[in-house]
């Protein structure tokens, strides 16, 4: 996975995402998650394959270890360039991912759900039943998703200067809730700026509605692609 923003193309349908890639003239790194991929399959990804974009399928699988095995075997053969389970879903759950995953395909890097950005720490707490902190509670499934033998997680930003410090700076941390100064924070609760998720250790971003709910998408896209490079 290249190391741009990747865009979260939460739209409802491949008529929405190519009316809004039809806007950028460059290759780009992109997301797709369950409200897209439910609705067009995969064969829309195959065709924004051949558009030359990296693609982050973001189905976040959490079953029993067979399930999920039986499961990656098949997105093996979509050739994206990364998928995720959730790291809840336990250690033997995750090596069997990977497992399933390497079946039919060596290269597609392969990482776990830790702590949603939307979740609170009070969340945790009352809903979850977790009594720890948030960090502690990211930390821990980021040390099991290392054992499992995974390429990285998915946790904020404020998290990633934790977990770059315990399992090593090349452990990818993905990190959702970015924010532009100034943007809206919407339903996203740990949130930081692209140049501050940077200096945190995230070695990817995830951006959706600051860009594709821009009056000028790739403007907005450019601005943050700057401010995550530079």
């Amino acid at each position: 996975m290249r190391n741009l923003p990747i865009i979260a193309l939460d739209f409802k349908s491949a008529e929405e995402v190519n009316t809004f890639l039809d806007q950028f003239d460059e290759e780009l790194c992109v997301k797709i998650g369950m409200e897209l991929f439910y609705q067009t399959g995969p064969e829309f990804i195959q065709s924004l394959k051949k558009r030359g974009h990296d693609i982050f399928l973001d189905l976040k699988l959490h079953d029993i270890p067979n399930t999920v095995s039986k499961a990656m075997e098949g997105l093996a053969r979509l050739d994206v360039d990364l998928v995720n389970v959730h790291a809840a879903g336990g250690l033997k759950m995750m090596e069997e991912a990977k497992k399933g995953l390497r079946k039919y395909n060596p290269d597609t890097k392969i990482i776990a759900v830790t702590q949603l950005t939307s979740t609170t720490e009070a969340q945790l707490r009352e809903e979850q039943n977790i009594q720890t902190s948030i960090e502690e509670a990211v930390l821990h499934y980021a040390r099991l998703t290392h054992k499992a033998g995974l390429d990285g997680v998915v946790c904020s930003p404020l998290e990633a200067e934790l977990i770059s410090q315990e399992l090593g700076p090349e452990f990818m941390k993905v990190t959702p809730g970015i924010r532009p100064k100034g943007a809206a924070q919407n339903d996203q609760q740990r949130i930081t700026t692209p140049e501050d998720a940077k200096v945190l250790g995230s070695t990817h971003i995830v951006v959706g509605r600051p860009i594709t709910q821009s009056d000028d998408p790739a403007s907005s896209y450019q601005n943050i692609k700057e401010s995550w490079l530079g």
